[in-house]
């Protein structure tokens, strides 16, 4: 999920990926579309649109959509709609705080749609503030750590972003994650690029103050909100600090 939450975006996304592709084109193809409406239909002179655009073509997103998605967020198409973003709050079983980023052109849909997946699946929806003020907002740029034959570590990163000003580097397990202010999340992507090395996205994202660790049965829980959420066509992004315990992890290992 596009989420920061590493429990909850390594095998966990790899499952439900191929069910969930065209979902996923949809969403890609929005922020394109939203990207090329707010900066112009030039990457060049845009970088979230060349953020975006390179994230849908590493999903493999087709480039006949990608285009039509430039050409009708820069007026050069019509057919565009009028999205806004709105964020909900909700806390699954167990205290877990869940964020929720939506992007829209309805928005009493996509109250309804969200309220109905978190309490269906044992959630509350949360008060405006109190889920918010545990993340902050972050730039992201997510490096492979296997790149054509070439292990990536945790000082090649710091070595190649040094200049752009990188708060941290987070061990996703798979890959890095370069985390920065949102102002620097371009210079940090660029850096990476100039250093020869491939990247999976680079973002702004909510991203916790600290990871909140549960048993098995309550990170279950949280995943089924996560999943309902996450297939709802308006919701762009849901962040989570959930983080299985040692006991949860033994438990979900053996699930595999």
């Amino acid at each position: 999920m596009a989420g920061h939450s590493k429990w909850a975006t390594t095998k966990h996304k790899k499952a439900v990926i191929d069910a969930k592709r065209g979902k996923l084109f949809a969403k890609l193809v929005k922020n394109v579309e939203v990207a090329a409406r707010l900066g112009g239909g030039d990457p060049a002179g845009n970088p979230t649109l060349y953020d975006a655009i390179q994230k849908a073509k590493k999903s493999s997103v087709p480039n006949d959509n990608i285009d039509r998605a430039v050409k009708r967020g820069s007026g050069a198409e019509g057919g565009g709609a009028a999205y806004e973003t709105l964020m909900y709050e909700a806390m699954a079983p167990g205290g877990v705080p869940i964020l929720i980023e939506c992007l829209t052109d309805n928005r009493n849909r996509s109250a309804s749609d969200v309220r109905v997946a978190v309490t269906r699946n044992g959630g509350t929806m949360a008060d405006v503030g109190s889920v918010s003020r545990i993340f902050q907002r972050k730039g992201v740029v997510v490096v492979p750590k296997e790149q054509e034959g070439r292990a990536v570590s945790e000082d090649d990163l710091l070595e190649a972003t040094l200049d752009a000003g990188p708060e941290d580097v987070a061990d996703n397990g798979e890959t890095f994650e370069v985390i920065s202010d949102p102002n620097d999340v371009v210079e940090v992507r660029k850096a990476v690029q100039a250093a020869s090395l491939d990247y999976d996205s680079a973002e702004v994202q909510f991203v916790p103050d600290y990871d909140q660790e549960v048993d098995a049965d309550i990170f279950q829980k949280t995943m089924r909100i996560i999943d309902a959420l996450e297939d709802l066509d308006d919701v762009q992004s849901v962040f989570s600090n959930v983080a299985p315990n040692e006991e949860a992890q033994a438990a979900l290992a053996e699930e595999d």
